[in-house]
């Protein structure tokens, strides 16, 4: 009579396996938190170039600047407020006011996300 051995895996071959997922796991994470905030970065910067753009479109259209962030987008030169990136909500933008005699209030607009980025520059001076 021929006796059958038991099927599965036996605890070292486990563990073997474990380990490999484990030493990938830690090259591969490393990387992809610096590329989610590299692309923070990336989506926050384009997001401010776009709204200057607005701020400016609105400008040269109305010969005046727009009292708020909503004003572009009841005007629709913006089709909906962007969110920060870096906060992840849409009220922590901070608002620049004309200098002189300009009429409105937003001449220019910053992240209010606190912190630095990834090359030493305050997230506050973009």
């Amino acid at each position: 009579m021929l006796k059958r051995g038991k099927k599965g895996f036996t605890l070292v071959e486990l563990m073997v396996v474990m380990a490999i997922i484990a030493l990938l796991l830690a090259l591969a994470l490393p990387r992809f938190f610096n590329h989610l905030e590299n692309s923070r970065e990336t989506i926050l910067k384009q997001d401010l170039a776009v709204m200057r753009d607005a701020i400016d479109k609105y400008h040269g259209d109305t010969g005046r600047y727009p009292d708020s962030l909503d004003a572009l987008v009841s005007a629709r030169y913006l089709r909906a407020l962007p969110i920060d990136p870096i906060t992840g909500k849409a009220d922590t933008w901070q608002i620049v006011a004309p200098s002189g005699d300009d009429v409105g209030a937003l001449y220019d607009i910053h992240s209010g996300a606190p912190g630095v980025a990834r090359d030493g520059s305050p997230y506050a001076d973009w």
